[in-house]
């Protein structure tokens, strides 16, 4: 009795590194919403605006908390062009199958 494997259809193989990109992407973006506005917080406060322009505490927790908020959407304003661009190119290849 013959013992035929069937192979996978071409589809899910592209699905399936589709689906690794699109998580490679999203935990990319995620690290960066988490680590740049923290990091970029804290930094603005005590090396640029209380050490090099010598504000007061409480100033430099304001201006280094729109520092924060501008890096958040920086990073989501990347984010959705990277993921605009990713899936108009998925849906070009899709069509030309």
């Amino acid at each position: 009795m013959e013992h035929y494997e069937r192979a996978a259809p071409p589809e899910l193989g592209q699905n399936e590194s589709s689906l690794t990109s699109t998580l490679r992407t999203l935990l990319f973006f995620t690290s960066l919403m988490i680590l740049l506005p923290i990091g970029l917080y804290f930094s603005s406060k005590a090396y640029v605006f209380e050490g090099t322009l010598g504000m007061s505490n409480r100033d430099s927790y304001f201006y280094a908390a729109i520092v924060a908020v501008v890096t958040v959407h920086v990073v989501l304003a990347l984010f959705v062009y990277v993921a605009w661009n990713e899936g108009s190119r998925q849906w070009r290849e899709g069509k030309q199958d």
